[in-house]
């Protein structure tokens, strides 16, 4: 079983920054990847970022050259960092662990800007 816990979201003003941590727990060896995902009110939950095992990043084209997912192995934990952030980056952002035996969600973390 793998655990996954989001923190640091927050309210902030457009052009602004937040960093989001996820930290992981339990079995976290058998986690091949993490992906921050998010979820604003009456959409679909889309994919934002992930990083994989072996360290190879993906962004979705809306916040590629402005959020940044990094990982500390030593921590267990990944970390997106957004910046320029706009009023449209609003949502619920939730962190997803990719393990050999199943998926893993968090329970989320509101982020919200204002304009």
């Amino acid at each position: 079983q793998v655990q996954v816990v989001e923190s640091g979201g927050g309210l902030v003003q457009a052009g602004g920054s937040l960093r989001l941590s996820c930290a992981a727990s339990g079995s976290t060896f058998s986690i091949n990847a993490i992906g921050w995902y998010r979820q604003a009110l009456g959409k679909q939950r889309e994919l934002v970022a992930s990083i994989n095992r072996a360290g190879s990043t993906n962004y979705a084209d809306s916040v590629y050259g402005r959020f940044t997912i990094s990982r500390d192995n030593a921590k267990n934990t990944v970390y997106l960092q957004m910046n320029s952030l706009k009023p449209e980056d609003t949502a619920v952002y939730y962190c997803k662990a990719w393990g050999l035996r199943g998926d893993y969600w968090g329970q989320g973390t509101q982020v919200t800007v204002s304009s």
